[in-house]
């Protein structure tokens, strides 16, 4: 098993299983668009006994804008 550790945008800080079809990027549904994560650096923990394998993805772009306040009524 592999995870993913998201770094930047609105899922920052959030871990989740990485497939291991995923190569360079991570693209994950948020709202109505998705939002783009590209792998950054080499993967950590790969040996046999040091627990899952980590590779961290730093966020690049939203499909759609993202506005935690679309209706104006948090103001």
């Amino acid at each position: 098993m592999a995870i993913a550790r998201l770094r930047g945008g609105p899922l920052d800080g959030q871990i989740l299983p990485l497939q291991t079809s995923v190569d360079d990027a991570l693209i994950v549904p948020f709202g109505e668009g998705q939002l783009v994560y590209r792998r950054h650096g080499a993967d950590q923990h790969t040996g046999p006994s040091d627990g899952p394998t980590e590779g961290l993805f730093v966020f690049v772009e939203a499909t759609e804008d993202i506005n935690p306040d679309p209706d104006g009524r948090d103001a």
